[in-house]
């Protein structure tokens, strides 16, 4: 920011007074200053409807929060009153940048559940899984990179590498997952170019935005392009044990330890206030990781592990997960009954295993962006579309969240959203407007439901 000196002006009877400044009037006087990956951050497009999101009269079914109503919150409460009253002073101080070693080995347990059999020294504990997701990324890219997502992708990871002036290329989706033929062809393309691609971010199980889950057939064809070109995987598996009608699938990181980095979290599994998540990484990778948390943070929150290796200890988590399992179905349950009820004619849906989260294809001619303001007058709320895209697709996308509201107000939800696409679609026949151009991608099976 550049200095401007005052001038002086002698007045008369000899006194020096300071010249009126011309005034700036730019919003932000340090504007001048910020590096240049500050232009790389983006408004999460979540984040920005929570203000209306949030009002009681609004069916919210954009966010991802998790419903947290069934823990058992009166004996937590008395387990970690004991852990104040006898570890306080342990639980209170500063620790470990890599997590205390108790705590990475409950995440060796946890993991298990999933196949993943690692060493706690691999693991490093992270201010949730999107710290340790920003750690990666920071470890990893230079401004320029090509880091490869699924296309639609997480819209927080989107940020992190828009932040460090990542390049995004998105790799197409079926109801199988990630694409193999195009993930080869976009890595051949890329590399021909003389462009370094970082890695490769994953959602495998129950996808967000899209609840996709990748099959294990998928996945074995995802790591055999791993290893003929030495590509890292980083994968995102948040709502892996959150499955709702089958057994878990094996992680990637079953799969290969080699090319494949894990990120994990208990904000769905226990507690997202908690701030704890963590990457399970190759042993080199894990010390630039380490070093790049001390710079951050200089250690995770300590007081968030001691609780949660309480819980783990304490309770039956495994049950508790059980009882998330049978309230995240319900819920599941009522939006699928609710958008086979109220969708209007050309809609198409995914039908999501697990997991927060339903991908919806809007009739033609329909534009998620344009119809949220009239959905919010209508007091209903989801996610556009292009949130979950760098290069502008999805405007005939949604996303809905099914974790949160009840099932009554799910099925609430599904008729005023339908309301307003009948609405949307009748303008467009009395005015004769043009379909919008196909800028989507559909991933859902099969023909629209019948609703006759």
């Amino acid at each position: 920011m550049e200095f401007h000196p005052r001038r002086w002006v002698r007045q008369a009877g000899g006194v020096s007074l300071p010249e009126p400044s011309r005034r700036d009037t730019r919003l932000d006087s340090y504007v001048d200053a910020y590096a240049e990956r500050t232009h790389g951050l983006q408004v999460s497009a979540v984040r920005a409807l929570f203000a209306v999101a949030n009002r009681p009269e609004v069916v919210s079914l954009a966010g991802g929060m998790p419903n947290i109503t069934d823990l058992p919150r009166e004996a937590l409460a008395k387990a970690v009153d004991r852990l104040i009253t006898d570890r306080g002073t342990q639980a209170m101080q500063y620790g470990s940048g890599q997590g205390e070693p108790f705590m990475r080995d409950r995440i060796v347990e946890v993991m298990a559940e999933e196949d993943v059999h690692a060493h706690a020294d691999d693991v490093v504990v992270t201010c949730g899984s999107q710290q340790a997701l920003d750690l990666v990324t920071r470890v990893f890219c230079d401004p320029g990179d090509v880091v490869l997502a699924e296309g639609p992708s997480y819209v927080g990871a989107l940020g992190t590498f828009h932040a460090y002036q990542c390049e995004v290329v998105h790799i197409g989706m079926d109801d199988e997952g990630i694409d193999p033929v195009a993930l080869r062809v976009a890595l051949v393309s890329l590399r021909a170019a003389g462009r370094r691609v970082k890695f490769l971010y994953t959602i495998p199980n129950f996808q967000n935005p899209t609840g996709v889950t990748q099959t294990l057939r998928r996945r074995h064809e995802v790591i055999a392009i791993a290893r003929e070109y030495d590509l890292l995987i980083v994968e995102d598996n948040p709502y892996g044990l959150l499955t709702l009608d089958a057994e878990p699938l094996p992680a990637l990181r079953s799969l290969d330890a080699d090319h494949v980095l894990y990120l994990g979290s208990f904000s769905k599994i226990f507690a997202p206030g908690f701030r704890v998540g963590w990457a399970l990484a190759p042993h080199a990778v894990r010390e630039k990781l380490v070093l790049t948390q001390e710079a951050a943070t200089l250690c995770p929150p300590v007081f968030s592990q001691f609780a949660i290796a309480t819980y783990l200890d304490e309770f039956d988590w495994r049950a508790q997960i059980d009882v998330f399992r049978g309230m995240y179905r319900e819920r599941r349950d009522a939006m699928m009954s609710g958008l086979t009820q109220h969708m209007p004619e050309g809609t198409t849906w995914t039908h999501p295993t697990g997991g927060f989260f339903v991908w919806v294809t809007l009739p033609e001619g329909l534009d998620s962006q344009a119809m949220l303001p009239r959905a919010v007058n209508a007091r209903v709320a989801y996610t556009t579309g292009t949130a979950f895209y760098a290069d502008g697709l999805g405007s005939r996308n949604m996303r809905l969240s099914f974790c949160f509201p009840t099932p009554e107000r799910i099925l609430e939800g599904t008729r005023r959203l339908g309301e307003v696409m009948e609405q949307e679609l009748q303008l467009h026949r009395t005015f004769g407007l043009g379909s919008e151009p196909l800028r989507h991608h559909d991933l859902t099976a099969g023909p629209a439901p019948d609703i006759s």
